[in-house]
């Protein structure tokens, strides 16, 4: 029997990205039918009419334009309070300060610390639920967020349950990822006591968290000015024993070796990585630990030189590429940027970026159902504006997504003129 299709795209350059890291799997002139939540069948448009019933659906003609997987953003922070300091520092970074000395002035993740802290969790909903929002509007259908700014056990779990309420708020619209991002910064309360706030990380929040199902992953931050590697093994190994996978902040201010400390764990992504050396990249390549790309927190923070995104693929590794929207680093859900990044300084192809915005996002979070377009998978999918992988990263920063769908429901649609340039 025919499906009955609820949703089909026609007249479409389809990529599955599902044929490899490199592979975008472009398919011209076709099409594809949505049954439900579900895509039921793919194929040339020719055969479209005699594969599906589509007396009930609704038909998008996407007249030769671009159709991929919903995109997998599966690095953010985007539970914050705004307390303005930031932007302060930007004029700082702009004049030549380091993102290393604001942070050892009190800036940083404390100044966003205490923004969050001072924030009601009306705010922190309402702030994160714009942001989400303005990425599902440039084609994002699944999205990671984490933790990091409570600096307090009550406070990263109360953060976890901001986000938590935000997946409630997006059901429908998107898949929320949540994260708790355990050892992101030493809280001004502890002084200098390190060991207390590793303690109270490993006896208290570590077992809440847990028990309350709030966090899918852990993650820890290693960098001079946040925790040394023994200390981000510790809290990994701990999270990895109640059930949480590692996630890890990686050589981003130096080569710190932490991408072979995410290899040795085994963890589900080493991200950042502007400073990983041979021996990280070889050793995420041999794990099977995805190396998480985050090309604009690199322009933004001014910390050269990029990741080498280029040689982590000729090394095997799989790629994710993610916007990392976050106050202090990269203030920024531009989509289409962070895609012509990846390929003007990353290194990597049209065809690759989006690949790694799609199934090296889902391999990222170990989602086996997002990041890509099958028969039988989930008809997360955006219709662009734009004639093909590389038309995307030329026409910088522009939003091209037209038509954004989540689970075979249509969440956003634009207006022609705002998202495309390519009419026929």
């Amino acid at each position: 029997m025919r499906p009955r299709a609820t949703l089909a795209v026609r007249r479409a350059l389809l990529a599955t990205c599902d044929r490899g890291p490199s592979d975008p799997g472009l398919l011209p002139d076709h099409a594809l039918a949505v049954s439900g939540s579900k895509v039921a069948w793919i194929g040339p448009d020719a055969g479209l009419e005699e594969a599906a019933d589509l007396s009930d659906a609704r038909v998008v003609d996407a007249r030769g334009r671009l159709v991929t997987p919903g995109l997998v953003d599966s690095h953010t922070h985007l539970v914050f309070g705004d307390g303005g300091e930031r932007e302060a520092e930007f004029a700082r970074l702009v004049a030549g300060a380091s993102y290393e000395a604001i942070a050892r002035e009190g800036g940083g993740i404390l100044a966003t610390a205490r923004a969050t802290a001072a924030a009601s969790d009306e705010a922190l909903l309402w702030g994160a639920a714009a942001r989400a929002r303005r990425l599902l509007a440039s084609g994002v259908t699944t999205v990671e967020v984490k933790s990091g700014y409570g600096l307090s056990v009550e406070g990263e779990l109360r953060l976890l349950r901001v986000v938590r309420e935000l997946a409630r708020a997006l059901a429908g619209e998107m898949t929320v990822v949540p994260t708790l991002l355990a050892a992101h910064a030493l809280p001004p309360a502890h002084g200098s006591d390190r060991q207390r706030w590793l303690d109270l990380v490993l006896e208290e929040l570590l077992p809440a968290a847990a028990e309350e199902r709030l966090a899918a992953f852990c993650d820890a931050f290693v960098a001079p000015t946040a925790f040394s590697l023994d200390e981000a093994r510790r809290v990994l190994a701990a999270a990895q024993e109640r059930g949480l996978p590692s996630r890890l902040h990686a050589d981003q201010l130096g080569p710190d070796g932490a991408a072979a400390l995410a290899a040795e764990l085994r963890a589900a992504s080493a991200d950042h990585l502007e400073h990983v050396d041979a021996a990280g990249i070889e050793a995420l390549a041999r794990s099977g630990t995805v190396a998480g790309l985050l090309p604009t927190s690199t322009l933004f923070a001014r910390v050269r030189p990029f990741a080498p995104g280029r040689r982590l693929l000729d090394a095997g590794a799989q790629v994710a590429l993610a916007t990392n929207v976050n106050p202090g680093t990269a203030m920024s859900e531009n989509v289409g940027l962070t895609l012509s990044l990846a390929c003007l300084e990353n290194g990597l192809t049209p065809g690759e970026a989006l690949v790694a915005f799609t199934r090296g996002g889902a391999r990222a979070l170990r989602l086996s159902d997002a990041g890509r377009l099958a028969c039988g998978e989930g008809a997360d999918l955006v219709v662009w504006g734009a004639r093909s992988p590389a038309h995307l990263a030329w026409h910088m920063g522009v939003n091209h997504a037209l038509l954004v769908v989540k689970s075979g429901r249509v969440v956003h649609q634009a207006e022609a003129w705002t998202a495309a340039d390519c009419a026929s």
